[in-house]
Formats: C-alpha cells, sequence, structure tokens
C-alpha cells in the first residue's frame, strides 16, 4: 500500500568513510588534526552545548551524516556578534546546517509572558544568554558572511515551524518563512533524516538546490512554480467565506433566444474534484495577505493543518514578493528498521569534554532515559509536536531499546540502576497506529483520538506491557521509570496497561495532563471530558491500593488558553479546590509558531471547523497582562500575592458570594485576611521560602523533605527529589454555583463530564 522508498542505510558511503567514526565530532581545529581530517565536509552550528546523545538533535543528525561517510563538525553556541567564531573549523566542503538547538530559541529565552529568562538548560552551568533570539537567522547572517558561496541548509524545530508566513507571539505581528528572512538555500523540516541524507549525498555528488527542488519534507524558494504541477487555490479547499462578485453594468449581452422551445432538463452530477498528490499542489495566500487579514491566517493554518499526511497531503505553494515559496509534502516515517539504525550509531551519550566538569540540566534530566517512539497522533491543538515529527508513530524494536539501556548501564558515569523514562512525546503510544492501511493513507483528521477515538485506531497495549516487562528483566537494571506524559483516554482502554504502569513504573507520582475541567475549553485544545480523567483516577487508585502503595496524580492544566473565559477559569480553581489541589509551578498558553491554537490566539476565531468572514464564531482570547494574569491566578487561587486580583474579578463578575471564609469560596473577603495575619495563619505561596514544585495536596507527603509515597513498607522505594508531587483521591467534580451564580443546592454531586 505504501509507496516505496530508498532507506537511510542503503545509500552508497561517501569517500570520507575510510576515517571512521569519531569519539566526539569535533568542535576545533585540534581535534580535527587528531582525527587526521584537513577540512569539514559538513559543518553543523547549533544553539546548544553539544551532547553526543540521540536525545540532542545535532548528536542525531551528525552521527547520522558520519554514518554516511561524511567529515562532520559541530559548531556549538558560537559567539554570535561577529563572523569568527563561524570559522573555527574552516570552510565547509558541501555546506552549513543551521538549528537553534533542541528548542525554539525565542520559547527558550522567553517565558510565556515574554518575560526573559535567565537560565538555559541547554548551556553549561545552566547559563543563560549563550544564544541569540531568533537564532536561525543570526547564525545564517554569521555563515553568509564568512563563506559567502556555501550553500546554507535550516533545520531543527524554530525552522520546522517556520517554514511558512506564520504568526510571531513575540512581535505580534505576521513574519515571513524564516527561509527568506534568513536567506538561506533550503529548509528541512520535521525530524529530517531522509531528507538531510538525500540532500547530503546530492551536494556530494555536484548537484545544485536547483536539482534538489523535489526532495519531500524540504521548503524552498522559487522563481517558478515546476511545470508538471497543477495549483489548486487554497480556497477550493476550504472556502474563507462567499465571494460577492459585482456585476458590470456596462456588460453588453446577447440578445435572448425567446423563440426556441426549451429543452428537456438533464441532471449534471458534479464530482467532486480529486487531485493526484504527486502533481499537485495548493496555493496558500500570499504573505502580503496574510498580514494584514487575521480571518484570511486562520484558513491558511486550517489547510496546511489539513494538508499533512505523508502519503496524500500535497505540495504548499505561497507567494513571499516576487518569489514562491514551496514546501513539499510532509517526509514518509522512518521505518523501524531505520529507527534502529539511527539510534544504534555510536553516541558517547555524554557531553563533550570540552565542558569539563560543568553540569548541563536537559543532559541530567535525559541520560538515563530513552526513547521508544516518535511521533503523536493527539493532535492537542496547543502542541506543535504533530506538526513537526508527524502523525504516524515511528517505533523502535523491542531489541534496539533493550540494547540502549544496556549501553547506558555500561556508559553512563555514575548509572545507579535506574531507567528514569522509557517514553517519547507520549508515553502508551507505542506500536498504536491505524489499523487500516488504506485509510491511515488517505485521512485528513488533525486527531486519532478526538472528538472520540477513531474506530479504526488499534489501542491495543500489549508492545507496550510487553515492552515493560522485558525492560525490567535487563541485567544491571534496577528500576524503570515512566515520565513522559501518558494519555489516560488511551490508557483506559486496557486496563492490563495501567494496572503493568502503577505497580511497577510509577515512583509515587504519575503526571498526566487533562489541561482543562470546562468542555468549551477542551473542545478548542481537542482534548477528552473530564469523564475519562475519572474513569483513569478511579483504575489508578484501584491498581495503586492492590500493589500496596500509596501514589499520586499530578494533573497539569493551561491557563488562558483561546476560548477559556473567566467563567472556565473559576470553574478549574473551583474543581482544584473541591479536590484539594495546590498549583504552584502552573503556565499561561504560549502561542508558539503553526499550532492551531495559536492561529485562534491572533485570528480570535478557531481554525477546527471551516472559517468564514461571516456567521463565524467569535472566540474569547485572554490577551493583555492584566487579562493573562487573571486567568493564571485562578489556577493559583491559594496564593495571598493573587487574592486582591481575584477578589476584584469575581465581584465583577457579580460572583461575589465565592469571596470568604465558607467552604465553597475561593478566597477570603479582605477582613479575613487581616484577621489570618493577625493570627499568623496566612496561607503560604509555593513561590515564597520553599522550593518550587507542581502540585500537590496538603496532607500528601512532601518529596522535598524526603517524604515517602509507599505506604507502610520499611525500606522500600522513595520517590526521586526531581520528582512532583501528586494529589491524593479527589472528591467528585462540583461546581460551587449555579448558573446565575448562586450556590448549588446541596446533595450528592453529578459528574458533567463524559469521557470521549
Amino acid at each position: 500500500m505504501y509507496p516505496a522508498i530508498k532507506k537511510i542505510y542503503d545509500y552508497k558511503k561517501y569517500w570520507a568513510e575510510c576515517f571512521g567514526p569519531a569519539p566526539f565530532l569535533p568542535t576545533s581545529r585540534k581535534e580535527m588534526k587528531k582525527l587526521g581530517w584537513d577540512s569539514c565536509d559538513i559543518i553543523l552550528v547549533t544553539g546548544d552545548a553539544y551532547v553526543d546523545h540521540p536525545s540532542f538533535g545535532m548528536a542525531v543528525i551528525g552521527r547520522l551524516l558520519e554514518s554516511q561517510g561524511f567529515r562532520v563538525g559541530i559548531i556549538a553556541q558560537p559567539a554570535w556578534q561577529d563572523k569568527t567564531a563561524f570559522t573555527e573549523l574552516g570552510e565547509p566542503n558541501l555546506f552549513f546546517g543551521i538549528t537553534a538547538g533542541n528548542m525554539d530559541s525565542m520559547i527558550n529565552r522567553y517565558t510565556s509572558d515574554r518575560k526573559l529568562r535567565h537560565d538555559d538548560a541547554y548551556t553549561p552551568n545552566n547559563e543563560g544568554g549563550k544564544r541569540p533570539d531568533r537564532a536561525v537567522l543570526v547564525y545564517s547572517q554569521r555563515c553568509r558572511e564568512a563563506y559567502k558561496s556555501v550553500p546554507i541548509v535550516l533545520g531543527g524545530i524554530e525552522a520546522s515551524l517556520r517554514r511558512i508566513a506564520h504568526y510571531d507571539y513575540w512581535s505580534d505581528k505576521i513574519r515571513r518563512s524564516v527561509l527568506a528572512d534568513a536567506k538561506a538555500d533550503i529548509l528541512l523540516f520535521g525530524n529530517a533524516e531522509r531528507a538531510l541524507v538525500d540532500v547530503a549525498h546530492g551536494f556530494a555528488e555536484g548537484k545544485t538546490i536547483e536539482d534538489m527542488q523535489h526532495i519531500r519534507g524540504t521548503a524552498v524558494l522559487r522563481k517558478t512554480l515546476p511545470d508538471h504541477f497543477k495549483v489548486v487555490d487554497s480556497s477550493r479547499i476550504d472556502k474563507p467565506g462567499k465571494a460577492m462578485v459585482m456585476q458590470n453594468p456596462y456588460q453588453e449581452t446577447s440578445a435572448c433566444a425567446t423563440e426556441k422551445k426549451a429543452e428537456p432538463a438533464k441532471v449534471v452530477r458534479m464530482q467532486t474534484s480529486r487531485h493526484d498528490a504527486n502533481n499537485t499542489a495548493v496555493r496558500l495566500p500570499s504573505f502580503e495577505k496574510l498580514k494584514n487579514d487575521r480571518i484570511l491566517y486562520a484558513h491558511a493554518s486550517r489547510v496546511m493543518h489539513l494538508e499533512t499526511n505523508p502519503y496524500s497531503g500535497r505540495a504548499l505553494v505561497q507567494k513571499h514578493a516576487d518569489r514562491e515559496l514551496w514546501v513539499n509534502q510532509a517526509p514518509i516515517p522512518l521505518t523501524t528498521e531505520e529507527m534502529d539504525y539511527v539510534f544504534g550509531l555510536p553516541y558517547a551519550r555524554v557531553p563533550h569534554p570540552r565542558y569539563g566538569k560543568a553540569k548541563i540540566p536537559a543532559y541530567d534530566m535525559i541520560k538515563t532515559s530513552v526513547n521508544i517512539m516518535r511521533g503523536c497522533f493527539g493532535g492537542c491543538s496547543f502542541c506543535s509536536i504533530t506538526e513537526h515529527e508527524g502523525r504516524i508513530i515511528q517505533n523502535r524494536s523491542k531489541q534496539s531499546i533493550l540494547d540502549e539501556m544496556a549501553d547506558i548501564r555500561d556508559k553512563v558515569p555514575g548509572f545507579t540502576g535506574t531507567i528514569s523514562d522509557l517514553g517519547g512525546p507520549t508515553a502508551n503510544m507505542y506500536r498504536l497506529g491505524c489499523s487500516d492501511p488504506k485509510a491511515e493513507i488517505n485521512c485528513r483528521r488533525p486527531s486519532c483520538v478526538f472528538p472520540k477515538i477513531c474506530e479504526k485506531l488499534n489501542t491495543d497495549h500489549k508492545h507496550t506491557v510487553d515492552l515493560y516487562r522485558s525492560a525490567r528483566k535487563v541485567k544491571g537494571i534496577k528500576k524503570v521509570m515512566i515520565a513522559s506524559g501518558v494519555r489516560y483516554d488511551l490508557a483506559i482502554e486496557s486496563p492490563e496497561y495501567v494496572k503493568e504502569l502503577v505497580t511497577h513504573h510509577v515512583g509515587g507520582y504519575l503526571k498526566i495532563a487533562p489541561e482543562h475541567t470546562e468542555k468549551d475549553t477542551l473542545d478548542q485544545m481537542m482534548k477528552p471530558g473530564m469523564g475519562a480523567y475519572d474513569k483513569f483516577k478511579e483504575m489508578f487508585e484501584k491498581f495503586s491500593a492492590m500493589a500496596g502503595k500509596k501514589q499520586y496524580l499530578i494533573p497539569y492544566f493551561i491557563a488562558a488558553h483561546p476560548g477559556c473565559t473567566d467563567e472556565d477559569m473559576l470553574n478549574l480553581a473551583a474543581w482544584l479546590k473541591s479536590n484539594d489541589f495546590q498549583c504552584d509551578q502552573v503556565q499561561n498558553f504560549y502561542p508558539s509558531p503553526m499550532c492551531n491554537a495559536t492561529a485562534m490566539y491572533h485570528a480570535e476565531t478557531s481554525p477546527l471547523t471551516r472559517v468564514k468572514y461571516k456567521k463565524r464564531k467569535e472566540l474569547f482570547v485572554a490577551k493583555g497582562d492584566k487579562q493573562r494574569r487573571l486567568h493564571k491566578a485562578f489556577l493559583r487561587y491559594h496564593d495571598p500575592a493573587n487574592w486582591p486580583l481575584l477578589r476584584e474579578a469575581l465581584t465583577d463578575m457579580g460572583k461575589a458570594h465565592l469571596i470568604g471564609d465558607k467552604p465553597h469560596c475561593i478566597v477570603p473577603s479582605a477582613d479575613d485576611e487581616r484577621a489570618m495575619n493577625m493570627r499568623g495563619t496566612r496561607r503560604q505561596s509555593g513561590r515564597h521560602g520553599t522550593k518550587r514544585f507542581a502540585t500537590k495536596h496538603p496532607n500528601q507527603p512532601d518529596i522535598r523533605k524526603g517524604g515517602t509515597a509507599k505506604a507502610g513498607a520499611k525500606g522500600k522505594h522513595k520517590p526521586s527529589s526531581n520528582q512532583k508531587a501528586g494529589a491524593k483521591a479527589a472528591s467528585p467534580y462540583q461546581k460551587p454555583y449555579g448558573s446565575k451564580g448562586k450556590p448549588k443546592a446541596k446533595g450528592k454531586p453529578k459528574s458533567t463530564r463524559q469521557g470521549r
């Protein structure tokens, strides 16, 4: 069913293969000389410190190119103020490969409230300021200054999610494709191994960019469009609104043939236009149109997301001034054999020796974790994993995963026997996918699990359960933890998986992400209802009790998501209070490039349904510092610093009855607060004088003080210091007031959420 494609390990090796793999990819001329190199074929520039580990993108790309026979050097976190650092390794023979790093440089440097961060987990000693804003642009400019004629290839998540004209949250405007701004030669999107190998061998064979404009997973700027492609306007895919064509009052018409008898009417059946994805492209509205039309932007975003299937999605074309941005079809996912090949490359699994004893927090977090798969079919509107890695899960074989665990045991200094995570974007999508190959090829749904789980989706977790059991048997491995987020609406489809997870792989606390409690907001997020959460919680507590463990769930929530009103946040705060949750580490919605929710934020309408100029649903969007602070304050209702803001908001909303010392009240009154201060019983914020943590229940053990989540078992496992607190059994959800702001009548509450 699937098109044949050349495997990434089947290419003829470049001549420099004779040098063999390097202990570390060189970062200086001295290291090159030690390897016997006179030059590099390819030089990679990254905004991260160089850690030779498969969780760091540049290590994966560098080792992959090395396996193809190329001599690869790395310039990590260069001083970008001038071109000097970019000449450190000399002129590359083939091209510069540029990435901002594992994270978007703007997200890395700024909080969701646009405040400058002073740390950087991907830098030695967590030091901030080692990469510039919009690192891809800056690095490209410096490479061009250093060696004008050397081709520049962009990659990584920053370039991938900026491949077309996009809304930029930090400047609050539409920006051009990063390819146009960087003046680079070609952009690779997604994980890009397949495209990168193709491009590298193309340059090695003497091809030019003009010869490689057809490669899947790439974007280029062209003066003209390919002759063999038919271009379809995006309005034929999804009309943004009815175009009103004015009649020309001066147009001459021929006389009517009034004497001619009417012919019998014929039924004309209009066939839906069908376009071959291999020779059809979809024209998106130009950058010049999008920058002044927010509704058209939502339409363009919707169409782009409809064309992401690697088998049936079409190429995209978008005008940027006098040039055409040509975005080829999405790359074909890697096979299991190819995934094993990539993860089986000779990684040192430690930072480059140049950093000495400096700590790199991102490395410390993942040094004993194993990535078992890529991709996500969840389609959450606030997340860009699907747009970057794809909706089809790319799986490693069980043996490859077990081999990496043994590699960690043998290579990682100070390994204690605990694997910190077996996961990926989601913990429990390993070897799940569409059961119908024909449907998978043609499907255009952005999510396989929303608004309900697709009937064609295989949700059998037997392969994951088998992997967990095999992982526990690896010699030298004492404990295998699951730290990646669990998709609980999938997990409840497999009670055996939940039992296995809870019994053996939870260190007292398990993180899941309901994100919200209110249906309208959850619908915009494309997340399941609270019924699925309640069912998972019930199973989690049941199997924890069977295992003799006292364990807690850590729920994560997002504030200020598009479509979320003040009352929605109030209802969420009421749910938190009724379940005795206190969130201290909370997140406002972050409008990152290419997310559906970012289009909602900018356009104030939803691209999840057909976008129209007229008769469209306007979304409430929390914008401005005060509004976003308020939504965040509802999540931290227990923080005294937020009480004045919440009292003002509740009064304005007509909810003053929720201010006071009654059980249903959200915050105390000003008089109550003063009395609390006099008695010394004022509640303390998690920020003041204590170490920050995620979510807590007032009566649970405090892991910061060495408390254990194991019930009454001497000498048993204690949660590690980097695990976050969860919550004890929550009471059924009940809003403290009715639709008119009056307290609800007492009685047994009924859940207002249905599982999806």
